[in-house]
């Protein structure tokens, strides 16, 4: 609970240092891309960018965490099956604690 609260606490921090870069960078300059052309400011392409930039980093890497996930699936499957045949070849035929001493009786 605390870190997605924390989470969410950055997240705002990092969008209002976002909309303060935007608002102080009002320099507008031309975008030109193969089919559109448009008019952004400085700050905005910037996260723009910054933006895209992250996406690119988390699909490229989506692949490597697929196989992670993968390879805890069938590790977990592998544990699952090693318990099972160890459960089933160790079955206990009495009690698994010790029988309590018989008592002994003095005859004296």
């Amino acid at each position: 609970m605390l870190r997605r609260v924390a989470f969410g606490i950055v997240l705002a921090f990092l969008l209002l240092l976002a909309m303060l870069f935007t608002a102080l960078n009002q320099q507008r300059f031309d975008v030109d891309i193969a089919f559109a052309k448009f008019e952004v400011s400085s700050g905005l392409a910037l996260l723009i960018a910054f933006a895209a930039g992250l996406l690119a980093g988390a699909f490229a890497r989506s692949r490597w965490v697929a196989e992670l996930l993968a390879e805890r699936g069938r590790l977990r499957q592998a544990l699952r099956l090693a318990e099972r045949r160890l459960g089933a070849t160790s079955a206990p035929s009495g009690p698994s604690s010790p029988s309590p001493p018989s008592p002994t009786s003095d005859a004296h």
